[in-house]
């Protein structure tokens, strides 16, 4: 009877997590389907300009193997932004964390803090991102104005000194790529009882121990949800390297089947990169089920 019980809940919840989506399914099917058929059949072909519009050439995986043997530039680029996701993904990711446990403390202007982290989700975007990154307003003046590299090259390997300064560099990035994960670990945070916190503390633990046992485990989903987040984000972003290379061939070198065939090689890459993510919080997240 429980197992049957269990059963008839665990249906509902799956009906309701779908119906909650339906809307984006309507959607897809009607806007982004047939766009994404096209684009596919495209990269199968040489598109040439005429007077009936563009004229397909069938000339079948020609394009996908030219990626990966005559352009010069796919490859590079595409190693610089996985590693760019690799590293930037989990420092977002713990900034994000770590400043929602703040901003979720009872303090005095905890409202206006939380405006003032979510606030570059709104300006640096798009365009303006673009256009910000172009003006360096990235960077760090301190790294420049006092050559800190000279300074603590004498004491810190150079091989060792290097990627620390070029992470401590991506701090602006990494505070404006954070808004949107703040707000999802604020949603969690709440989530989580205080009479949990409060029979740890009974029972003699501390802070970080409470961390560990109770704060993590049960905001594991969002954590899984932030890295979903911000892997999608960085490789979609405005100083993306590989986006920046596919609108070049297709906007300038009018290159419509080489751009189709780029643009489907860099999603399958995305793919298999977000499949690996599932399979890692697959078993966290089994464990965690019926508890949240």
């Amino acid at each position: 009877m429980k197992n049957r019980i269990r059963t008839s809940m665990r249906i509902q919840h799956i009906l309701e997590g779908y119906s909650f989506i339906s809307i984006w399914i309507i959607g897809f099917l009607l806007f982004m389907a047939i766009p994404l058929g096209r684009s596919f059949y495209y990269s199968l072909n040489v598109l040439k300009p005429s007077q009936n519009g563009l004229v397909a050439t069938y000339v079948g995986l020609t394009h996908y193997r030219g990626a990966f043997t005559t352009d010069i530039n796919f490859l590079p680029l595409l190693q610089k932004t996985i590693t760019t996701m690799l590293t930037q993904v989990p420092l977002i990711l713990i900034f994000a964390m770590f400043s929602a446990i703040l901003l979720n403390r009872k303090s005095f202007g905890r409202v206006f803090f939380r405006g003032i982290f979510f606030l570059p989700v709104i300006i640096a975007s798009g365009a303006i991102l673009r256009e910000l990154l172009q003006q360096g307003a990235a960077n760090l003046p301190i790294f420049y104005q006092y050559d800190l590299f000279g300074q603590l090259v004498v004491f810190i390997p150079e091989d060792i000194l290097e990627p620390l300064l070029e992470y401590a560099d991506r701090l602006t990035l990494v505070m404006w790529d954070a808004g949107v994960q703040i707000l999802i670990f604020l949603a969690g945070l709440q989530t989580i009882s205080p009479q949990l916190y409060e029979a740890a503390k009974c029972d003699g633990a501390t802070g970080w121990e409470s961390f560990w046992k109770i704060t993590f485990p049960m905001i594991l989903p969002m954590i899984f949800v932030n890295t979903l987040f911000s892997i999608v984000n960085s490789f979609t972003k405005a100083d993306n390297d590989v986006m920046n290379h596919l609108m070049n061939v297709v906007f300038r070198a009018n290159d419509y089947g080489y751009g189709s065939a780029i643009g489907w090689i860099y999603f399958i890459v995305i793919f298999i990169i977000l499949g690996f993510v599932f399979l890692v919080f697959r078993k966290g997240l089994a464990a965690t089920d019926g508890r949240l």
